[in-house]
């Protein structure tokens, strides 16, 4: 798709403005119900469009992304524009400084239309928690995109943008990929800087790309990925063309289908569709192979208490002074701002997440959930370190079920948390993974996306790059 759109731009079909032009038509006709943005960018996208299609008349040379309207997860920081997180507490904040996936995104003349809704500081599954209203999947209306880069999965399956930025900390890019149908990868931790990025679980948060297909998807890695000075948790594993590496081929590499991801909880309509995917790799040439990963059982339990842990640590920033939110607070005590401030300005999910975490870090509890988790999260890491021995990837589920009905789990929080099971142990042991559409379901008369995911070893994105677009052009 992009690398299609590039060389239109290059052959005078269509113009850079022509492009973003019709973005902007596709948003105005459509967003009004999708709700995919917070924000717009329209004047800026006008003048890189404009400046990009000059380079190409005067013959210089430009990027792959260059021209091609996109989107930024309204967690990101950019210059200049609002970033709320899609929490009131920063509803009037305004960035002083690009992230640095922005920088970079920008430096390739991307053409960034505006920020996409998410779940309220990313603490969600649905995209239902964001202050600024739920997004709706483009697939069905009706129905949840998956969170919290729900906005951005919404803006590419709906046509809005040809690619856009996201950030998974659980399995935020892949699950809302495997919603909606499209392509969404989660970098290996530390591939790709999360500076200018509002941090939620500092250990585990990573950007990564959702994109119509598995080459535009290492396209934009390509671009974004890379050590930064600004983060010490990026690394220095150097810069690849991971497009390069889709040479749709996958005869003899060997894929592991860990039996802990097809038990109980796994709808049998999506446990159809991914065994159906399994033949398929077999049919290119895969080696299929039967592996365990034994604490998988515990991932889920870890993650939540990990996550909110360095989430109450991380927002505890936010207190009406630094950043805003003090508006129409007139407390007699700093305690009392606190107070107020965070009461006003949290929504209920992340209020949620602060209290488990904070409880979990406190005196008397340290040892029994945070210490303890962060010693089942090395044992996680040891069975993917055991499994990797024997195998090349590990291809499971990306959810256990298909987009539900908008409100059919907010009022059930362990419900909503067990959207994540088969994607929050990437995160937890920092390995690379990739949702890629494998078939669909019919539920109501309506074909709904299946997602399946691939886990590579780490910075091993190439690996499993190829490994999604051997399927996907197979397909």
């Amino acid at each position: 798709m992009i690398r299609d759109l590039h060389e239109k731009l290059l052959n005078g079909d269509v113009t850079a403005v022509e492009l973003t032009n019709r973005a902007f038509d596709v948003i105005d006709q459509k967003d009004e119900e999708l709700h995919a943005f917070l924000s717009f960018t329209k004047e800026q996208a006008m003048r890189k469009a404009a400046d990009v299609d000059v380079k190409i008349k005067n013959g210089e040379k430009i990027d792959l992304l260059a021209g091609i309207p996109c989107a930024v997860k309204d967690n990101i920081c950019m210059t200049g524009t609002v970033t709320t997180a899609a929490s009131k507490m920063l509803e009037d904040y305004i960035a002083p400084y690009d992230a640095t996936v922005a920088t970079r995104i920008k430096e390739n003349d991307a053409v960034i239309v505006g920020k996409t809704n998410l779940d309220e500081f990313a603490c969600g599954s649905t995209t239902e928690n964001s202050a600024y209203g739920p997004t709706k999947n483009p697939v069905d209306p009706t129905r949840v995109p998956g969170g919290t880069s729900g906005g951005s999965a919404a803006a590419v399956v709906s046509d809005e943008v040809v690619w856009a930025l996201g950030t998974d900390t659980g399995g935020s890019i892949r699950q809302p990929a495997s919603f909606c149908g499209a392509v969404g990868l989660k970098p290996t931790y530390g591939r790709v800087s999360r500076y200018g990025v509002i941090a939620m679980g500092s250990s585990l948060d990573q950007v990564g790309a959702i994109t119509k297909t598995v080459e535009d998807a290492a396209i934009v890695l390509s671009r974004i990925a890379g050590h930064d000075p600004m983060d010490a948790t990026s690394a220095t594993s150097g810069e690849k063309p991971y497009e390069d590496y889709c040479i749709g081929d996958i005869k003899g590499a060997k894929i592991g289908i860990p039996k802990e991801y097809l038990g109980d909880g796994l709808d049998d309509q999506v446990r159809d569709v991914f065994m159906q995917s399994v033949e398929k790799f077999k049919l290119l040439g895969a080696e299929i192979v039967d592996i365990s990963l034994p604490h998988t059982e515990y991932a889920l339990a870890t993650y939540y208490i990990i996550m909110p842990s360095e989430l109450s640590s991380n927002l505890a920033r936010y207190d009406g002074i630094r950043f805003g939110g003090a508006e129409g607070v007139d407390p007699k005590t700093v305690l009392e701002q606190y107070m107020e401030v965070r009461g006003k300005g949290f929504g209920p999910e992340v209020k949620r997440r602060i209290m488990l975490g904070t409880y979990t870090l406190s005196a008397g509890y340290y040892d029994a959930y945070y210490k303890k988790a962060q010693k089942v999260r090395a044992l996680l890491r040891k069975d993917f370190e055991n499994a990797f021995t024997k195998v090349n990837y590990v291809f499971t589920p990306t959810a256990p079920e298909v987009a539900f009905k908008l409100g059919a789990k907010c009022d059930d929080p362990l419900k909503m948390y067990l959207s994540d099971i088969y994607t929050v142990t990437a995160n937890l042991v920092g390995v690379p993974g990739l949702s890629i559409p494998v078939g669909t379901v019919s539920c109501d008369g309506v074909q709904l996306p299946v997602g399946g995911q691939l886990m590579g070893k780490w910075f091993d994105e190439e690996g499993i790059l190829n490994a999604g677009y051997t399927y996907e052009i197979n397909t």
